[in-house]
């Protein structure tokens, strides 16, 4: 094997080392990783609609205040106190809020808050009220038009809009059990967040009405009853039958609704629904069962019946379209498409009168997400992963040039916020070295100002180095890890390693940034333990191209841990990691993961603990499964090789699996099997379930979880 050497990066968290003596407990893991522990941050920052004029809230003690920023100065402008605010909420007969509600602005002195189940219209020159309009206190899914004017939501299994003051109207009258409208589908994949789709106009709404009454149930229990209750969710396991999804069109005019003829097969995917900037025609992306084939086609609004199809992408392994079109302001007939046709996920122009795909990006780097377009529509703004793929910056694509610009010098990771005009950048920036820098930059990534330098949270702990590194495997396959150290390292001393690890599709566990949550402070809490923790991202995983994520297609959990098994190679290369006592923990595919690792690799991991594992994948869910395994009917051997269920005999080391009873996303099936192969094998498990906790275990139950993981390495893996 290979070591193309350690990237210069090093975590040196004190000038003065020395003096850093404090170490973390659980506690603070649990109920400090998000405040106390996180950099410093700026509140609730929006930009107006002024030019190059922001808001924030600063806190003068237990007091809020909302202010203006400037991009081009240092002033700073007191603009509304939380005490005036509520105080004028009171006055109009509301409840006061404590803090200032999440908001947008309307204009340069309107703002929109949302209380409650209510959607006003501040305006902070005269401190005036407005109620925009009323909903339901038990509405769910609930979703504002473009002008602010009407809530659409969802009740039940119904759709309701609120147009004023007056009662809501319903929209939907379905009864029949099984048959839901406005809410998300396809257990929110291929990019689906929402079920309600609002024209840019808010003259007409689009929804998805899903008929789930076929799919199988499976039974959730209610404990704290007696006797216990069971409530059913619709679950669709893998080669089982899928739920029948339409798209409906209603216009708020006329009250008329028009079902969309999106024809056969019923167990289609109806994804990345668009409008079209005009309201006459609508675009669906439709994804056959075998996800492998995308047809985008475009529908008449009054008619219902499809145009024509603009485009189709096929691949033998999977196709996968996450984000809808993207008008060009100005252009009613060119829009934004992303894809991973040639390998990377890039940007492509559609012209619709030539019926022609242009590509504006390339290169072996994937664009992450399209911000937005420039008023006159020649310049994109994206992030992506051309820098590195461990880091996130944003460029700006000059469409008639091609010529792209990276907005965010510096190396590390970047969160950005545009203003309305693409003019200024809100530029939220952090490395390994880094806590956090905020800058605001001009549309060509001029820093104007930097507006936040964040002290460093955990200086006064006694922390050691962090270290992103690359190798290669035997085949030549690059990956990217990253070591944590013993404060008191050490090198000619050998450590033991616990691994922590995911592994599956979208997502990345190794990047340039600073320490983030649980799972960072939960390492650095077995760092101060005396524990090396390492991760690596496997082939699987995202951000490094169609090909490295397609690799384990209809074979799940074999390439992963043979790369995994290269990450303890390349460990076992450096004198001071033991890697004959090592430990692995995951979650959900990490779950997978981890109890796949103590399986599939003959007693090279010791102590391994999975939380709400896959255990056997004919047991998850149809459009996920499918994707990478395709049916159990279709892809019987893949199936077989994957289950842990098969695997029972060959686990040999320490195991805790924990889950949580009310999993609707990996159901509690999957480690109950294990569980009941194991004791007929007599295979020492050891098991936790959490009790009504769904796919992950939230409160007070959190920190029995961390210690219970914590303990559980200190005791076994020594």
């Amino acid at each position: 094997m290979k070591n193309i050497g350690v990237i210069a990066l090093f975590l040196i968290l004190s000038c003065d080392y020395l003096a850093q003596e404090k170490l973390f407990t659980v506690d603070d893991i649990v109920f400090k990783s998000y405040n106390q522990l996180a950099p410093e941050n700026i509140k609730m920052f929006k930009w107006t609609f002024q030019e190059g004029v922001y808001s924030f809230v600063r806190s003068e003690g237990e007091k809020d205040i909302l202010c203006l920023g400037y991009a081009n100065s240092e002033k700073v402008t007191d603009l509304l106190s939380v005490e005036t605010f509520a105080a004028n909420i009171k006055k109009s007969g509301r409840s006061a809020p404590e803090k200032f509600p999440n908001f947008s602005w309307k204009s340069k002195n309107e703002m929109l808050f949302s209380l409650k189940n209510e959607r006003i219209l501040y305006n902070i020159k005269d401190n005036t009220i407005t109620s925009l309009n009323l909903w339901d206190e038990e509405a769910q899914n609930i979703t504002f038009s473009p002008n602010d004017n009407v809530t659409a939501f969802t009740r039940g299994q119904n759709l309701f809009i609120s147009n004023g003051l007056e009662t809501p109207v319903q929209i939907t009258f379905d009864t029949k059990e099984g048959i839901v409208n406005g809410t998300s589908v396809h257990r929110n994949e291929f990019g689906i967040t929402g079920g309600i789709f609002w024209s840019p106009g808010s003259n007409l709404l689009a929804y998805y009405k899903m008929d789930e009454s076929m799919v199988t149930e499976f039974p959730l229990y209610d404990l704290d009853k007696t006797p216990a209750e069971i409530t059913k969710v619709r679950y669709p396991m893998a080669g089982g039958k899928s739920h029948h999804v339409k798209v409906c069109i209603y216009n708020l005019e006329s009250g008329n609704t028009v079902i969309l003829e999106t024809g056969e097969p019923l167990d289609q995917y109806l994804t990345n629904i668009a409008w079209a900037p005009t309201e006459d025609y609508l675009l669906i992306a439709h994804l056959n069962r075998d996800q492998n084939h995308m047809k985008l086609v475009s529908y008449d609004i009054k008619s219902g019946k499809p145009n024509e199809i603009l485009f189709e992408e096929r691949h033998d392994k999977y196709v996968e379209p996450e984000n809808p079109a993207l008008f060009i302001p100005g252009e009613n007939d060119k829009f934004l498409w992303l894809s991973e046709m040639d390998g990377f996920n890039h940007i492509y122009l559609f012209d619709l009168k030539s019926k022609k795909l242009q590509q504006l990006t390339s290169g072996e780097w994937v664009v992450k997400h399209i911000s937005g377009i420039s008023e006159d529509g020649n310049r994109v703004y994206f992030s992506a992963t051309k820098e590195s793929p461990i880091e996130n910056h944003y460029y700006s694509l000059e469409i008639s040039s091609g010529k792209i610009t990276n907005l965010t010098p510096e190396n590390g990771w970047h969160n950005v916020t545009f203003d309305n005009n693409f003019n200024f950048i809100y530029d939220d920036y952090n490395n390994i070295s880094t806590p956090r820098q905020i800058f605001i930059r001009n549309n060509l990534g001029k820093s104007l100002r930097n507006i936040l330098n964040s002290k460093n949270p955990v200086a006064d702990f006694k922390i050691g180095k962090a270290e992103l590194v690359t190798f290669y495997d035997k085949d030549e396959n690059l990956f990217y890890g990253k070591i944590v150290f013993p404060p008191d390292f050490d090198s000619s001393k050998k450590y033991p390693v616990i691994v922590y690890v995911y592994g599956g599709p979208h997502a990345q566990v190794v990047s340039n940034t600073w320490w983030f949550g649980r799972y960072d402070f939960w390492a650095l809490l077995m760092a101060q333990k005396g524990y090396i923790v390492f991760s690596m991202d496997n082939r699987g995983s995202e951000n490094r191209g169609r090909d490295f994520e397609q690799t384990t297609f209809r074979n799940l959990g074999t390439f992963e841990v043979q790369d995994q098994l290269a990450g303890i190679d390349y460990l076992g290369s450096l004198s001071y990691a033991d890697t004959s006592k090592v430990g692995v923990y995951g979650w959900s595919y990490g779950g997978f993961m981890a109890s796949s690792l103590m399986m599939r690799t003959n007693g090279k991991f010791k102590v391994g603990v999975g939380g709400g594992s896959v255990i056997d994948w004919k047991f998850y869910e149809v459009m996920y499964t499918e994707r990478y395994m395709d049916t159990p009917e279709t892809n019987p051997e893949g199936y077989k090789r994957a289950s842990l269920l098969e695997r029972v005999n060959d686990l040999n080391g320490k195991l805790l699996l924990v889950h949580g009873t009310s999993d609707d996303t990996v159901v509690w099936q999957h480690s109950l099997k294990f569980a009941s192969l194991a004791s007929k094998a007599n295979k020492q498990l050891d098991y936790f379930p959490y009790v009504h906790h769904g796919h992950g275990v939230r409160g007070k139950e959190t920190l029995d979880l961390y210690t219970r993981l914590t303990n559980y390495f200190i005791d076994n893996l020594k």
